[in-house]
């Protein structure tokens, strides 16, 4: 039998090797046959011979049947044996970005950096301008919120856009967020109406801190040291801010701490009630405005009332003239895409590149307010603003 079995593997004329030695072993039981350590291995697919006589090392990736008999080998070809040398390198499924693709993808930050910058700027602008003239922040708090939601109707009917698919889950997760957001946007605006908007958005740089103590408190969340040492530039700059400040107002002062408030809760929701939902930045921030826009209408007409906003109006035009109608639709349009443009850069960018940029924005809409509205800065006031910038930096960073 074995007789048989060695004629049988001389007249194949193969030659094999040990898979886990690629040499032959000394004790062998076949050294009659004389294994050759290099075999010739025939690629059936190819027709092609490939002598490995190099030294350099094979890895087998497949092999077929292996047969003993003249008659199966008539039959079949011969074992199919697919190898590669180790040194050789073979194509891998691995997404690796060109510098060409990373320059783009810079550029492309970029430009949604600079989009959501300008447009905040502008927005604090003419939202300033229209609370100057016509002080019913609830009613151009409703108005940004109906232009946003009627911008997106609009695109999704034309399809500009594409429309979320959308169920009740959805609305359900979807309405604590709203009702943060709905706070916080009244609550800024009720802010900016009764002080300047430099020290609206200084006291807004404080959000950190609501961050890290609701985490803390109410969510049992832990932080490292650096974290929590971040917040005492923060604290102490809005602070020095605050005490210095030529125009305090404290309607205005809570109007922003309870805006900081309300957008930490807003975070939190949206992180809860968000997770594994397929919708886009764009039409997440559409379906909550429009949301919001419900819940805030009839506590805006229970506020303040369709009679005083018709005198305030038509005051208003009275002094301002036709431009106001302008300032009313530019505050409520650039509210919307900036917004909507930050929600898309969180598609695209990290949370902490986001909350640098968030600081960044602060910075322009001070700066960009107090050169436009001259609004009178004491030293030790833009000395607190610093601070409590710096503080918020240094928190992102922490947080990394």
């Amino acid at each position: 039998m074995n007789n048989a079995m060695i004629s049988s593997l001389n007249q194949s004329k193969l030659s094999f090797t040990s898979f886990s030695n690629p040499l032959p072993r000394k004790h062998s039981s076949f050294n009659a046959l004389k294994f050759s350590p290099l075999p010739i291995i025939q690629n059936s697919q190819k027709g092609l011979n490939f002598d490995t006589s190099s030294q350099k090392p094979l890895h087998i990736s497949s092999i077929g049947s292996f047969s003993f008999s003249r008659k199966t080998q008539q039959e079949k070809p011969v074992t199919v044996c697919n190898a590669y040398e180790a040194d050789r390198s073979r194509p891998l499924d691995i997404n690796v970005e060109l510098p060409d693709e990373q320059a783009a993808q810079k550029i492309k930050i970029g430009m949604y950096f600079a989009t959501w910058w300008a447009l905040n700027v502008v927005f604090n602008i003419y939202n300033k301008k229209v609370l100057n003239a016509f002080p019913y922040p609830w009613l151009t708090s409703t108005l940004s919120l109906a232009c946003g939601s009627l911008m997106m109707l609009i695109s999704w009917a034309t399809r500009i856009a594409d429309a979320p698919k959308t169920d009740f889950e959805f609305w359900k997760t979807l309405f604590p967020v709203a009702v943060a957001h709905t706070i916080g946007h009244v609550a800024a605006t009720v802010s900016m109406s009764k002080v300047a908007v430099s020290f609206t958005h200084i006291i807004k740089s404080g959000e950190p801190a609501f961050s890290v103590l609701v985490s803390k408190f109410l969510l049992g969340d832990t932080f490292p040291l650096p974290v929590y040492l971040s917040l005492l530039p923060i604290i102490g700059g809005c602070a020095l801010s605050a005490v210095t400040e030529l125009n305090f107002n404290m309607t205005g002062f809570m109007g922003a701490m309870i805006s900081n408030l309300a957008f930490v809760f807003r975070n939190i929701f949206s992180k809860k009630g968000m997770s594994g939902k397929s919708v886009s930045g764009m039409n997440y921030y559409a379906c909550l405005s429009m949301l919001s826009l419900l819940i805030l209408t009839p506590f805006a007409i229970a506020v303040e009332g369709p009679q005083m906003w018709a005198a305030g109006w038509q005051n208003a035009l009275a002094q301002i003239g036709p431009n106001f109608v302008w300032w009313v639709a530019a505050q409520s349009i650039f509210y919307h895409l900036y917004n909507q443009v930050s929600y898309m850069s969180l598609d695209q960018i990290s949370p902490l590149t986001f909350s640098i940029g968030n600081t960044m924005k602060r910075i322009s809409v001070i700066v960009s307010s107090i050169i436009i509205f001259h609004t009178p800065v004491q030293p030790v006031n833009a000395l607190g603003a610093a601070i409590a910038i710096l503080g918020t930096f240094l928190y992102s960073q922490a947080k990394q």
